[in-house]
């Protein structure tokens, strides 16, 4: 394998970038010439995941080209930049194909947002990959969208419609749809259509995914979508170690020790962690609503605010947390993985972003579904009506700003009290610890996401020889 080189190229945001700096690891623990291709200012994101390849007959070599993309990549989908998405994207352009034209890699692995990649790759007779950051579920059910537009038959937002064609039936409405209708948009819908043409005619797909938690879509996908594809996930299970699984993405902002003597003092699938990620913006009244429905239901939590949210929260509620030991709040970054991983832990709040959902799953958690934007909805219906371990937070819409608001704290204390409960919830981490196993025995020698990166890699080497 020593003489395969792959490239990879990811989107910036860290639910894009995290999953990809996983995978150069696995590429690299397979022998691989594995080389990301990154800007300045997100070139220090990657340095664990060189780290972790020091001793592999390649360490994972960084290609630096120029930017003008915000520092904070994460912006990059904020509303104050969102109007220059294109601009901004195709400043990488010109770098990218001198670096392609140099190295001459067997193949490209280059994030779904950056649509003029094939056509790039083509030009050099190379392999463009598409990773999109998602699962297959939410793959199929979003082309069946597109192709068959089933919410034009509906009389309202409200009304909810079945998405044809796929093996369950599954039903949203059209306020849980994208709305991208505002001019400031126009420019990052343009590049989602090229994305959808591109991805057509590009060689394949990669998948943080495995083929045991979603058979029927995985399946879907290659016999049906006629797409050609590969799972190779869970690709956070690469990170194997304590210290692996708390700096993933960044350093937490508390101290290991701290929180797990924390978790150490409860008992088993006692604690409910809540979590919306990097992108959502939950407001100040929801957070507010989000407390005091947590101190009314009176369950062990932990919560992971942004900074600054804490002059938001409701007087009194940290003095009280400390008194009786019920709450940890964490101000910015946190270990994720690790928590989830513990036994104390046994629900989960989340966004529904593709890796939370992934990591709940390989903690073996019940869920509760709180999407908020982008493919959040399909990954929801996933947990609650295809793997049944968890519930749904309620009628919640999608949301343009990213912002999380308008659920009321009954609400909030009747979700976490249901996945919490001693049968229904036992129930729900029931099937979820099932999928744990499922988990590591995919990535595993043998496993299914084993045989599929072989695979993958295999049809690579196949693809330069021809």
């Amino acid at each position: 394998m020593a003489n395969c080189h792959v490239v990879l190229f990811p989107f910036t945001a860290y639910g894009h970038l995290i999953p990809m700096a996983d995978m150069a690891v696995l590429f690299a623990s397979g022998g691989l010439q594995t080389t990301i291709i990154t800007t300045p200012s997100n070139a220090h994101r990657f340095s664990k995941s060189i780290q972790k390849t020091t001793n592999f007959p390649h360490q994972i070599a960084l290609q630096i080209i120029p930017s003008k993309a915000p520092d904070n990549s994460d912006q990059i989908l904020s509303d104050e930049s969102i109007s220059g998405f294109r601009e901004t994207i195709s400043m990488l352009r010109e770098p990218i194909e001198q670096f392609i034209q140099e190295s001459r890699p067997n193949c490209l692995i280059a994030d779904m947002f950056y649509p003029w990649t094939t056509e790039m790759a083509a030009k050099f007779d190379i392999p463009r990959i598409v990773f999109h950051g998602t699962g297959f579920f939410a793959l199929c059910a979003s082309e069946s969208i597109r192709l068959y537009e089933p919410h034009k038959t509906v009389s309202s937002d409200s009304e909810p419609f079945i998405i044809p064609h796929l093996p369950h039936e599954i039903k949203l409405t059209r306020k849980q749809l994208p709305h991208l209708d505002a001019e400031i948009f126009k420019d990052f819908v343009e590049v989602l259509i090229e994305a959808v043409e591109a991805d057509a005619t590009s060689y394949g797909v990669i998948v943080n995914s495995f083929n045991e938690l979603e058979p029927e879509y995985v399946c879907h996908y290659r016999e049906v979508m006629k797409r050609k594809a590969w799972h190779i996930g869970p690709v956070s299970l690469c990170n194997k170690n304590t210290d692996d699984k708390s700096e993933r993405g960044k350093k937490a902002a508390i101290d290991e020790d701290e929180f797990l003597r924390w978790l150490e003092s409860k008992p088993p699938n006692s604690v409910v962690y809540l979590s919306f990620g990097t992108l959502v913006e939950v407001t100040a009244s929801q957070l507010c609503e989000i407390a005091m429905g947590l101190e009314a239901c009176d369950e062990n939590f932990i919560w992971v605010i942004k900074n600054g949210q804490e002059r938001w929260m409701p007087e009194g509620l940290e003095a009280r947390m400390t008194a009786n030991g019920k709450g940890l709040i964490i101000t910015g970054w946190a270990p994720q993985m690790l928590i989830l991983d513990h036994e104390s832990v046994g629900g989960f709040v989340t966004h529904c972003g593709w890796n939370s959902v992934l990591e709940g799953i390989s903690g073996g958690v019940a869920m509760v579904t709180w999407p908020v934007i982008a493919e959040q909805f399909y990954n929801a219906k996933l947990v609650t009506d295809i793997l049944q371990i968890g519930v749904s937070i309620g009628d919640v819409e999608w949301s343009a700003g990213s912002s999380c608001d308008g659920v009321d704290r009954e609400t909030v204390e009747k979700a976490v009290a249901r996945v919490m409960d001693a049968i229904e919830g036992e129930e729900m981490r029931r099937r979820a610890r099932v999928l744990k196993e499922r988990a590591k025995i995919a990535v595993e020698e043998g496993g299914s996401s084993y045989l599929d990166l072989n695979a993958f890699i295999q049809d690579i080497k196949a693809f330069k020889s021809k």
